[in-house]
């Protein structure tokens, strides 16, 4: 009787140990098969396409000048798009304009070269790009879907194939506009009536400017010391100090900013955030000239337009 329990007991061990190794196996198989589903390349086509493409994004909008009645003009922004992959079915890629990086989706006419690449709308200033390709530019309008949530629902783009370089010896050429046209800021001023010698007071715009400190301060290859900021203005250490993103491709927000380094051939915008590409040398100058821009003071001029 022992003998015959013993033996049950050993068929039984066999058996489950039996299905365990089967169940194992099958769970393996099944694995197996859905990492192979999931591993499934969908092939990419047009590889010569892809790359950044940068340059004029304009519109018309209603201008209101500091003399003068509002009008109707064209504004000119930098935009650059990002073809990053295309597919039998789908184009992927990226807007990057006024500091705002959005992905799109979209489709490629090989017949017509031709792009529709829609951002995804929930964004309520997403739109559709509809652009065509020509050698090494691409040409075409972007509508917004949200019409009124813009000042330019319809705008024109025309880009070219570039391709994207850091260089800390990137400068603004000594030739740039040193006005910050922006920002005006209006004063009270006095003057004295020669005939009457009545002192009477009336108000008066004005315009921060830059000094020819931006074209000798590189912030990305020498350590800036308190003594080279100390008597500088604020709009110097903010050029001098912004002036690092922009050699990374930073697309800024204020038109401050970009109205200074799109006078150059070289600013490229293709990122919203590059603040882990810095050096530690720029690091520690964007930490001291942040320090100096807390407490520097503005030159404001008046100039006629």
């Amino acid at each position: 009787m022992k003998t015959l329990q013993l033996t049950f007991i050993s068929l039984l061990a066999i058996t489950l140990i039996s299905c365990k190794k089967e169940t194992k196996t099958t769970d393996l198989t099944k694995d197996s098969l859905s990492a192979k589903k999931d591993s499934v390349v969908v092939p990419e086509i047009y590889k010569e396409y892809y790359g950044i493409y940068s340059g004029d994004f304009a519109g018309k909008e209603m201008i209101t000048p500091e003399i003068g009645e509002e009008y109707e003009g064209e504004v000119y922004k930098k935009i650059t798009l990002k073809i990053n992959r295309i597919t039998k079915d789908s184009v992927y890629g990226q807007s990057i304009v006024n500091g705002n990086q959005r992905p799109f989706q979209g489709i490629f006419n090989e017949n017509s070269k031709s792009f529709i690449l829609d951002e995804p709308g929930n964004d309520k200033t997403d739109g559709r790009f509809e652009v065509k390709l020509a050698g090494d530019s691409l040409t075409g309008k972007w509508t917004v879907f949200n019409t009124s949530a813009v000042k330019s629902p319809v705008k024109t783009l025309k880009l070219t194939k570039k391709e994207f370089v850091y260089n800390p010896n990137f400068m603004l050429d000594e030739n740039s506009d040193l006005v910050d046209w922006s920002n005006p800021k209006e004063f009270v001023e006095k003057y004295t009536d020669e005939e009457t010698g009545k002192t009477e007071s009336y108000t008066t715009s004005k315009n921060r400017v830059a000094s020819d400190a931006i074209f000798r301060l590189n912030a990305s290859k020498q350590k800036l010391t308190e003594k080279e900021l100390k008597n500088l203005r604020k709009l110097d250490l903010e050029i001098i100090k912004n002036l690092v993103f922009a050699r990374h491709g930073y697309s800024f927000k204020k038109d401050t900013y970009r109205n200074f380094f799109e006078q150059t051939d070289w600013y490229i915008p293709v990122s919203n955030n590059v603040d882990n590409d810095l050096s530690q040398t720029e690091k520690e100058n964007v930490a001291l000239l942040n320090r100096f821009i807390k407490y520097a003071e503005d030159k404001y001029d008046s100039f006629g337009r």
